[in-house]
Order: structure tokens, then sequence, then C-alpha cells
């Protein structure tokens, strides 16, 4: 097997938990040429790990011929094996379209070599049960599938401890993340609680800092205690403030898979709209509140919590 190929094409949140199957997938094959496929917004974060040679971008082609184009690179590299951690119909899909000689597969799809057999997987959480999926595949025996028992994924390789003070952040400091998918609003909690948190944390001497993307502008600029990352941050530098933060608080959303993995002391907040049994941010210190309707979640629910996570909060 000297050519894998791993497949693995978003979210955020699920590339980063995804990290901890890639790790045990290069201790497997020390010596094959691991070839990622992903989408651009991936590549840096993929690309930078341990566990992969190269980065192809084009995994959410758009059209027949991209896709056709695809499908043409994918036969001609004859993979020794094809580690499918998408597993959805689009992946799915490619391995049908690979026949009549599939490479031997990894996954869900119907009739490939190395099937994910377990009919719980979709009951387990992403860390469990590709894991379990690693174990079909012959690569990890003795794979712990139990809730909770898999390895963490190791964010160790991405964080620089100077970050911190490349931001100006000499103090304890609290990281917020306000912001989500637009699609999904249920799955946010509402700005002027955080413009409260942020309010209080000050009053302790700890630093609220917001981290999103340029869309959550916006948000930050809702909470004017905090300083305002938005934009200015990599994922690298995410992981990196991550590690050195006293606390962070954040929605299910792809930043705060990124915090938790560094080791941030993380509070995770949920809604109904999903369930943290099956999705939650996993690090060495992560706690989650759970409310059906986040607009109901007072800040004083969220400081009283945040007493479990570290001594600054």
């Amino acid at each position: 097997m000297s050519r894998i190929l791993v497949i693995k094409l978003g979210a955020l949140g699920d590339v980063v938990l995804a990290l901890a199957a890639l790790r045990r997938i290069r201790q497997a094959h020390p010596e094959a040429e691991i070839t990622a496929l992903t989408t651009p917004a991936y590549a840096s974060l993929l690309g930078a790990s341990p566990y992969v040679d190269r980065v192809e971008t084009d995994g959410r082609p758009t059209g027949p011929p991209a896709t056709l184009a695809m499908l043409r690179r994918l036969r001609r590299a004859r993979y020794g094996r094809v580690y499918d951690l998408q597993t959805s119909s689009r992946s799915d899909a490619y391995f049908q379209a690979l026949r009549p000689n599939p490479p031997p597969w990894s996954g869900t799809a119907r009739g490939c070599a190395l099937p994910h057999r377990n009919p719980d997987r979709d009951r387990m959480h992403t860390l469990e049960r590709q894991a379990d999926q690693l174990k079909d595949a012959g690569i990890w025996p003795d794979a712990p599938t139990l809730p909770g028992g898999a390895p963490l994924p190791d964010l160790s390789w991405l964080v620089d401890p100077e970050a911190p003070a490349r931001f100006g952040l000499a103090r304890s400091y609290a990281l917020l993340v306000p912001g989500g998918s637009v699609h999904r609003p249920e799955k946010r909690w509402r700005v002027d609680g955080y413009a409260a948190l942020a309010e209080a944390l000050q009053l302790r001497a700890v630093q609220p800092v917001v981290l999103g993307g340029p869309a959550e502008r916006e948000l930050a600029a809702a909470i004017p205690a905090a300083l305002d990352l938005t934009g200015r941050s990599s994922f690298a530098d995410i992981a990196s403030l991550g590690a050195g933060a006293a606390l962070a608080v954040g929605n299910d959303t792809g930043p705060s898979h990124l915090l938790a993995a560094a080791g941030a002391p993380l509070l995770a907040l949920f809604s109904a709209a999903s369930d943290p049994d099956l999705t939650s941010p996993r690090g060495p210190a992560v706690t989650v509140l759970r409310r059906p309707d986040l607009a109901e979640l007072h800040v004083s629910e969220v400081l009283q919590s945040l007493e479990m996570l570290g001594p600054n909060a």
C-alpha cells in the first residue's frame, strides 16, 4: 500500500475530529504516501498535519466535467486503500463511480471491500465511530469504542506558544465563539448573552476575546468589552490561543472544536438542534451546557458552569 487516500470534506469540526483517525491511519501505514481529498477551506489544516503528505482540494467538484476529472485522477492514482472518513452519500457515490475496479475501500459504500458493519454507527460520537470503522478495516484491532473512550485529536503540532503575545494577550484571557452556520441560527446563543458574559469576565480581570471569521465581525461589534480577532486568526492561531486560554465559551461550531482539541477549558453551548453525544467538541477539559432553546439561557447559568472550568472564571 504505497499510496493511501483519505476522504474528509468538512465541516471544520468534523475535520478536527477526524485528525484522531488520521493519526491512527498514519501509524498503520508509516511508509505510505497519504493523500487527503478535501475542500479548499481545510487544505492548510490538513496539509500542515504530520499525517498527510499531499492534499487535493477538489473533493466537492461542481459540475460533470470537474467530477469526471477528479474521478479520472483517482483511477490513475491506483490507491492501495481508501479510508472514507466522510461516509456521506457523496463519497459513497465516488466509490460506485470507480467501479468495476474500485480500490480497497473503508467506509459505508455498498459493496466496498472494508465496510463499517456496526448497525449502531450513526448513534456513536464521531471519535468512537471512526475508531470502530478503522477496527473493521483491520488497522485498529483494540480500538476503544465505548462512549468517551477514543483518543482525542492531538493539535500539539499546530500550537505556537508565542501566539498570545503576538495578539497582545499578556494576561489571563477567555475566548468567545459567538458565531456559527448562518443557516443554523438556532445553534447560536444570543449575542447580548455573550456581551454580558464579556463584561462579567472583564470585571474578574479576565480579558474576553472574540474569535470567528469575517462574517462574525458584526457579532464582535456587539460585544464591545471583548478584543475582536474575527477575520484575523488562522486555524493555527485559534488552536494556539486555545492552548493558552484560561477558558473558552462557544457555540456548536468549528472553532470550538479547535479550542477544545488544543486544550482550552471549553464550555460548549448546545441547543436541541444538535446532539452533543454525537458531535460535541472533545478535549481534556470540555463541559457541555445544553438547553432546548439557547435563547432562554441566562448569563448567570453560564457563569455558574464556568466555575467548573478554571479558577480565573
